[in-house]
């Protein structure tokens, strides 16, 4: 795909999800508070009923700092997740269109999924900046090198939660409905990428065998290394495995998209 389409479909998608200014901002603002806020009294009755000074290995003050940055670069790992586009464009029979166009399907798809990264991006800069004046972050060590390494985290979590989610909805060429399963990839990934309950909570066995599973390099490790707790050897691990896992899901995409299109009919149902 050229890189002049690419970023002209970036830009597009972009723009339309700022159109609509209320939307856009109603949304920003409520899904932010709210996640926030949950987490926020559930730890505070769950630290206040313990009694515990630290658990997990993070105080009060870490816990909810670990929430507020997962929620905050959770957004720009996973965009507005409208791969479902994947699935609706075979059911309808759309797809067919992009097949005769002198252009990459995948990656036609991944720029506008870059353009949905808009909110998420915004979340991170106004939140994450109101945020240093209302919350205790004393345990946020920011340093060029911290923010480098989540930076390159980040990057690779997002293309690597966007070649799972296309995976799955690619087996709609097949499938009446996928979307169970887009729901149970969704948990599963939020569950054990570290979304949910920050992975130092599991066992110690559970969390060394995560860490050959492509979850806890989507949200996990990439709030731990901003939080200044991966080192340099963590983090060369974390890049060399989130890079196998997209080299594998790309190729598994790939094998399932050349499937696929020789049994799409291009009618929809």
């Amino acid at each position: 795909m050229r890189a002049t389409l690419f970023t002209r479909v970036l830009s597009l998608e972009a723009r339309k999800l700022m159109s609509y200014r209320l939307d856009f901002w109603l949304n920003v603002v409520v899904s932010f508070f709210t996640q926030l806020a949950v987490a926020y009294f559930l730890w505070l009755a769950i630290f206040g009923y313990t009694a515990e000074e630290s658990i997990g290995g993070f105080t009060f003050e870490g816990m909810v700092l670990y929430y507020l940055l997962a929620i905050l670069l959770g957004r720009i790992v996973r965009g507005q997740e409208r791969d479902l586009t994947v699935s609706q464009d075979i059911y309808e029979g759309a797809l067919t269109k992009f097949l005769l166009y002198p252009t990459d399907y995948f990656g036609f798809k991944y720029a506008a999924h870059l353009g949905d990264l808009v909110p998420g991006l915004v979340q991170l800069t106004l939140f994450g900046l109101l945020s240093f004046t209302v919350l205790d972050l004393g345990e946020l060590r920011l340093t060029p090198a911290t923010v480098a390494m989540c930076a390159v985290l980040v990057a690779l979590a997002n293309l690597l939660g966007f070649l799972l989610r296309f995976t799955v909805m690619l087996v709609a060429f097949w499938a009446d409905n996928v979307w169970s399963l887009n729901v149970m990839l969704r948990f599963t990934s939020e569950l054990l990428g570290g979304l949910m309950l920050p992975l130092s909570l599991f066992p110690d066995w559970a969390r060394e065998a995560l860490m050959w599973t492509p979850f806890p390099y989507l949200f996990y490790l990439p709030v731990m290394a901003l939080m200044g707790d991966v080192g340099p050897g963590d983090f060369a691990r974390a890049v060399t495995v989130s890079a196998a896992w997209v080299v594998i899901c790309a190729l598994a995409a790939l094998a399932v998209w050349r499937r696929g299109t020789l049994a799409y009919t291009g009618v929809g149902i």
